[in-house]
C-alpha cells in the first residue's frame, strides 16, 4: 500500500485566498487537509496576531511593525484586498480564533516570528494558549533554534520543530534538530532527497518539506519518501493524492 502523505496547507490555501487568514484556513479545511501551517507575531500589547512578515505592509493595507502595533491597530486592517477585491475586510486573525475553528482532527503547525516585544513572553503566550485548550497531541511550534531552546526549557511536553542549519547534505540538520528534542523536521524542498528522507527517518524524525506547488516537485518528493508536505495549493497536492 502507499504510504500516505500529510497535506498541509501552508498559511491556509494561500496560493487562492489571503495567506494566514480565516478565509484560507477556511478553504483549506473545507478541502479536507490534514494540517494547517500558520504563522504568529506578538503586536505591542501582547495579542499573538497570524501574521507571517515583520511588518505589515505586503499583506495589508496599513505600515508597520507588528510588534510595534497594538491589537486595535492590527485588528482593523484589510488583509484581504492585497490578494483580490473579492477578498477586500478581511482581517488578520488571532492564534485563538484560528484555534476556535480549526477541526478537532486537523493537525497545526504554528511557526513562530520573533516578532514580539519580548520573545520569551510570546512563547510563553503560544505555549499557554494551546495547552489551555489540550492541543499538545495535534499542535506543534516551529522554529529557528533559539526560539525552540525556549519551548523545550519553558513546555517541555510541547512538540517541536527545528528550521535552523539547513545547508549541505542535510546532515548537520538533522543532528541540530535530534540535539534540540524535536521529532518533525521541516526541510527546504531543494534539501530534500530519499537519503535524507532515510537517514531522517532512522533518527526518529517526520519529514514534511517546505515547499511543493506544482506537481512535479510534489511527485519527487513522494518518491524521495516524505512524510507531508506543505503547500500553497492543497487542492492540487490532494488531487494528485487521489483525496478529492
Amino acid at each position: 500500500m502507499p504510504k500516505y502523505v500529510t497535506v498541509c496547507a501552508h498559511r491556509g490555501s494561500s496560493g487562492t485566498h489571503p495567506e494566514n487568514t480565516l478565509a484560507a484556513f477556511r478553504e483549506a479545511w473545507r478541502l479536507g487537509v490534514d494540517m494547517i501551517e500558520l504563522d504568529v507575531a506578538m503586536t505591542r500589547d501582547g495579542a499573538l496576531a497570524i501574521l507571517h512578515d515583520e511588518t505589515v505592509d505586503r499583506t495589508t493595507d496599513g505600515t508597520g511593525k507588528v510588534h510595534e502595533l497594538t491589537a486595535a491597530t492590527v485588528r482593523g486592517l484589510d488583509a484581504g484586498s492585497s490578494k483580490a477585491p473579492s477578498f477586500a475586510g478581511e482581517r488578520i486573525p488571532t492564534l485563538a480564533e484560528v484555534l476556535d475553528e480549526t477541526p478537532p482532527a486537523c493537525r497545526l503547525n504554528i511557526h513562530v516570528k520573533p516578532h514580539a516585544p519580548s520573545v520569551p513572553e510570546l512563547v510563553d503566550a503560544v505555549a499557554g494558549e494551546l495547552a489551555s485548550r489540550d492541543l499538545f497531541a495535534t499542535a506543534f511550534v516551529t522554529a529557528d533554534a533559539s526560539e525552540v531552546r525556549l519551548f523545550r526549557t519553558r513546555q517541555p511536553r510541547l512538540t517541536t520543530c527545528n528550521l535552523t542549519a539547513q545547508h549541505g547534505d542535510g546532515s548537520d540538520y538533522i543532528a541540530l534538530s535530534l540535539e534540540l528534542g524535536c521529532t518533525i523536521c521541516q526541510p527546504n524542498n531543494t534539501l530534500v532527497t530519499e537519503a535524507f528522507c532515510s537517514q531522517a527517518h532512522d533518527a526518529g524524525l517526520e519529514v514534511n518539506p517546505f515547499y511543493a506547488d506544482d506537481e512535479a516537485e510534489m511527485r519527487r518528493l513522494i518518491d524521495c519518501g516524505v512524510d507531508g508536505i506543505l503547500t500553497n495549493y492543497p487542492a492540487r497536492l490532494l488531487r494528485l493524492l487521489g483525496r478529492t
